[in-house]
């Protein structure tokens, strides 16, 4: 098994994962991947600066990745990983956020490439996944 499927597998055992450019919109694809992986058993923690405050999913969107880890932590909760929904340009920033929360993985959505950031997270020891989509891997399991 290579390296990129085995963090897929290790990824979708854990349950809370911050969903970064969640939409409130249902037709968006990150809408429909973070309500599918919330059917099936994930809990999802929205991260949008322009819903801060709002609800998405039923669960409260966060400004910040920081934000939502201090959230989580405050009711002894965690984010296992990060599912990034963000132009490749974008990603940077968010994998160091994820490094420095102690997220355990990120995961940039199907489209989304950006070698550099996920050569960083691997090295922080993060699990990496990048140009696959969470909701086509879970239906594969």
């Amino acid at each position: 098994m290579d390296t990129m499927q085995a963090d897929i597998e290790g990824m979708l055992k854990l349950r809370t994962v911050a969903v970064v450019g969640l939409s409130d919109k249902p037709e968006r694809a990150s809408h429909q991947v973070a309500a599918f992986l919330q059917r099936h058993g994930h809990r999802i923690v929205p991260v949008n600066p322009n819903h801060a405050g709002e609800s998405i999913l039923g669960e409260r969107c966060h400004a910040s990745l920081h934000d939502a880890a201090q959230a989580l932590a405050a009711e002894g909760a965690r984010i296992d990983w990060v599912d990034i929904f963000r132009k490749a340009p974008d990603v940077p920033p968010v994998v160091d956020d994820a490094i420095a929360i102690g997220a355990r993985g990120v995961w940039l959505q199907l489209g989304i490439v950006n070698d550099d950031a996920l050569a960083r997270a691997k090295s922080a020891g993060l699990m990496a996944v990048q140009d696959r989509c969470s909701k086509i891997e879970s239906m594969r399991g």
